[in-house]
């Protein structure tokens, strides 16, 4: 099995784990949000089915500082609002979106920079 092959079996590993991740935050954490009258509004723009789950994950995973400069900016109807988010969710829904968003982001990152290398000539033998 060729270098490439076991490090691309790492990655599916990581973004079959994103997608289990991806159902539950979606079920346990952002339905909860979808049905909450105060929050069912400011999960961001949903541009295709789901969207909204990386949104508000987003916005678990990134630092208060950034969200609070995305919710001051002329674009912030495109984010998650994260100040409201903490106030109506629990510390395992923010630590879970947080990993979700991590796990999902890196995954993806890192399977695009696998490809990239082996297109490279990087594990040719």
């Amino acid at each position: 099995m060729s270098m490439f092959s076991q490090l691309l079996g790492f990655v599916a590993i990581f973004v079959f784990f994103a997608c289990i991740l991806y159902i539950l935050f979606g079920q346990l954490t952002v339905r909860k949000l979808r049905k909450n009258p105060k929050t069912k509004d400011l999960l961001g723009v949903e541009y295709v089915s789901g969207w909204d789950i990386i949104n508000v994950a987003q916005a678990f995973a990134f630092p208060r500082s950034w969200a609070e400069k995305v919710e001051n900016s002329k674009f912030s109807f495109l984010y998650a609002n994260a100040t409201v988010l903490y106030e109506n969710t629990t510390k395992f829904d923010q630590v879970l979106g947080c990993i979700f968003y991590w796990l999902i982001t890196l995954s993806g990152l890192s399977g695009a920079f696998l490809v990239l290398l082996n297109y490279l000539g990087v594990f040719s033998e």
